[in-house]
């Protein structure tokens, strides 16, 4: 019987891995689009808007949308069951000792910025998928009922404050979250070598760095020149 517990305990880990290192690849490909809300070049806006057009209309990527929310829903999910499973196996008051003095911060809060992050995410969705639904109002590009993502966006950027401040903050958080998860989630799968497991953590360091850097220099940007 423990042995099948243990089975499961791994297998959800690495299911959660699995779809943590397919959000990721996500992120990467949000924010090259996301980008080009500044202005970069000169026809930021058409990229910008050409972009959000091939992600909603292309059937391909209609098919990756639902595995997207899929992956979303069984990350958070198994995030949920693994951390349960950790707390309720730290019986020992020898174990939470050294436990404290290895976790990191990022680690230890991994349930707690996770939950921020989802808040986050369910705001956004709110705000720009249910547009797209019609289940929410938006700008319209003229002429036609297709939202206009790009000034919906640049709107809230230059004139909620509220808003952008939750943005930025949003993504300090998904910082701490990124900066333990892409390590974990390598090393989850097998990835826990002398040689590669520095690789691996300098690169998750250096992501999780970079990608929420990249979104909040947009809403930066607009909030002091918008």
């Amino acid at each position: 019987m423990s042995n099948t517990k243990a089975l499961s305990s791994i297998t959800q880990k690495v299911i959660m891995s699995l779809m943590g290192i397919f959000l990721i690849m996500f992120l990467l490909v949000h924010l090259g689009i996301n980008l080009f809300l500044l202005p970069l070049t000169e026809n930021h806006r058409e990229i910008f808007l050409a972009s959000a057009e091939f992600m909603s209309t292309f059937p391909p990527m209609k098919i990756m949308e639902i595995g997207l929310f899929g992956g979303f829903i069984i990350h958070i999910l198994y995030g949920v069951i693994v951390q349960l499973q950790n707390w309720k196996s730290r019986g020992s008051k020898s174990y939470a000792v050294a436990s404290k003095t290895k976790a990191t911060l990022a680690s230890k809060t991994m349930i707690y910025s996770g939950i921020l992050v989802f808040m986050f995410l369910a705001m956004h969705i709110y705000q720009f998928y249910f547009v797209k639904l019609g289940l929410n109002t938006g700008p319209m590009l003229e002429g036609t009922h297709h939202p206009d993502f790009y000034k919906m966006a640049i709107d809230l950027f230059t004139n909620d404050a509220i808003f952008s401040t939750i943005y930025i903050l949003s993504f300090v958080v998904l910082y701490l979250h990124l900066s333990h998860a892409f390590q974990s989630a390598f090393q989850t799968l097998g990835w826990n070598h002398p040689k590669y497991t520095p690789i691996v953590k300098a690169l998750g360091e250096i992501y999780a760095i970079v990608v929420p850097l990249g979104f909040i220099s947009i809403p930066i940007y607009y909030m002091i020149w918008g």
